[in-house]
C-alpha cells in the first residue's frame, strides 16, 4: 500500500533539512532520521487550525543493491509498514528512512521492517503515546 501524497517527503530541500537538523536512530536494517515539527510558521497564519501532516521519505542507495527491482521492493515494504503506522504517528514530524545494505542481504520480510520501524519511532518519540 502506497503512502498518500500529502504524507510524502518529495523535495531535495526537505530531505536536506531532515539530514542536517534531524535526530538519528539506528537499527539493524534501517536508520531513521526525524525532524521535530516547528509550529512557528503556522501560528501566524490561518493554517493554525489545520494539523500538520507527517511527511515521510525513503532513501535507498545503490550500495544496498545494484538492482532497481530489489531497491523498489524494499521501498514498497517500508511504505507498507509506514501505512500501517500512520494513524499512530505524532503530527508535524518529517521522517527519512535510510535503508542499510543488510536489508537486501537478508531475506527480510515486511513484518521485520514493521517491528524495527516501530522500535525506531518509539526511540525517537514520534509514535503517539510513546511512553
Amino acid at each position: 500500500m502506497a503512502l498518500p501524497k500529502q504524507h510524502r517527503l518529495k523535495s531535495r530541500k526537505d530531505f536536506q533539512a531532515v539530514f542536517r537538523q534531524g535526530i538519528r536512530r539506528h537499527g539493524f536494517y534501517l536508520t531513521l532520521r526525524a525532524l521535530r515539527p516547528s509550529f512557528s510558521k503556522q501560528a501566524a497564519g490561518d493554517a493554525a487550525s489545520q494539523t500538520p501532516t507527517v511527511q515521510i521519505g525513503i532513501s535507498i542507495s545503490t550500495k544496498v543493491s545494484k538492482r532497481a527491482v530489489v531497491r523498489n521492493r524494499l521501498k514498497r515494504q517500508i511504505s507498507a509498514a509506514f501505512y500501517h503506522l500512520l494513524p499512530r504517528l505524532s503530527p508535524g514530524w518529517r521522517l527519512v528512512v535510510v535503508v542499510k545494505p543488510t536489508a537486501a542481504e537478508s531475506k527480510c520480510v515486511s513484518q521485520q521492517f514493521l517491528q524495527e520501524l516501530e522500535q525506531l519511532l518509539i526511540e525517537s518519540e514520534v509514535l503517539d503515546g510513546h511512553s
